[in-house]
């Protein structure tokens, strides 16, 4: 086991314990939102300075608007998860269900796009392959049979379109940032995490799966 794998194995470890505890103690999820959000709109600022570092006024206002937009998304979704919480806190198993579906669909690419390899599915990042974007599918769905119980007013057929849904959307958000860092010219959004890079590397997908997710399984 090299030592890079240690590092991912380790960050891994701790990033999961942080999960559990955010998910049993209101006042540690409110607490690390507020943080992780900070930090990763410092990050995602950190990769618009690089891609307009030279840039004239034209590019200076997109990047402002990038900004704004970045911030004011982040800001309204921890406000709304923190409403959810506070108000029907029954309702944190729908954003707990995405943000797994979301992780899943991270290892299942890696674990299939590298056993299997094949087509690339994109350039925006060349290690993405088409096998691993169905392995991503393939390993969401798999979280079903452990949620069926607490997801049982959908119809399992239902449940799984919806699933494939918060991927899809988890793996698009992760290709967008990936655009970015091609863009800032950069490996990773810092190196906050060792052996995973950034707080921004890592929920790159969560982001955009968690409120897709959540108006999917309470509306439909």
């Amino acid at each position: 086991m090299n030592l890079e794998l240690q590092k991912r194995i380790i960050t891994s470890f701790f990033l999961l314990l942080l999960f559990t505890l955010m998910f049993f103690y209101s006042f540690i999820l409110i607490t690390a939102l507020i943080v992780i959000s900070i930090i990763s709109w410092i990050e995602f600022y950190g990769l618009l300075s690089k891609i307009f570092k030279r840039a004239i006024f034209k590019e200076k206002i997109q990047k402002f608007i990038y900004k704004s937009i970045s911030l004011i998304y982040l800001f309204f979704l921890v406000f709304f998860i923190l409403v959810i919480e506070s108000k029907n806190p029954d309702l944190r198993i729908f954003i707990i269900y995405s943000i797994l579906v979301s992780i899943l669909s991270d290892i299942g690419g890696l674990i299939i796009g590298r056993t299997f390899k094949g087509k690339k599915l994109t350039k925006i990042s060349p290690k993405k392959t088409i096998s691993g974007s169905l392995g991503s599918f393939i390993f969401s769905i798999s979280l079903i049979p452990f949620f069926i119980k607490y997801l049982g007013e959908h119809d399992f057929f239902l449940l799984v379109i919806i699933t494939l849904i918060i991927s899809l959307v988890s793996q698009i958000g992760d290709l967008f940032i990936s655009f970015l860092k091609r863009k800032a010219k950069v490996k990773n959004t810092s190196d906050l995490l060792p052996g995973h890079g950034g707080i921004l590397d890592r929920i790159d997908g969560i982001i955009f799966a968690i409120p897709i997710g959540f108006l999917l399984l309470n509306y439909l």
